[in-house]
């Protein structure tokens, strides 16, 4: 599925089983708190902190998918084309970006 097609799938969604979007407040807050709860997995997961068993059978991948699903919410209420977006950036990044990662002695 490419970002079109989610962005299509999320609004068909909030469409058929939810009564409406949140305001963008709303989900810019939902946002947050579910980039904190990838942010605490990564900690304890791969950073210092040690994994609270309670934390252990939390699913990366899900948490992740909860970030995506309030973004492209936030695209769709604000009239965003993530696609294009996303391909503009991903072009300007390349171009940007290129040399410098490959000259950078502390990627070696």
């Amino acid at each position: 599925m490419n970002i079109a097609d989610a962005q299509k799938a999320v609004d068909d969604w909030i469409n058929n089983h939810g009564v409406r979007y949140f305001n963008e407040l709303t989900n810019m807050a939902q946002l947050t708190e579910e980039v904190g709860e990838v942010a605490r997995i990564i900690a304890r997961r791969y950073g210092e902190q040690s994994e609270k068993e309670s934390d252990k059978a939390k699913d990366l991948g899900e948490e992740l998918a909860d970030v995506v699903f309030v973004v492209l919410c936030l695209a769709n209420q604000t009239g965003i084309n993530l696609q294009e977006a996303f391909d503009k950036k991903l072009d300007l990044k390349t171009k940007r970006d290129h040399d410098r990662h490959q000259n950078n002695k502390k990627l070696k």
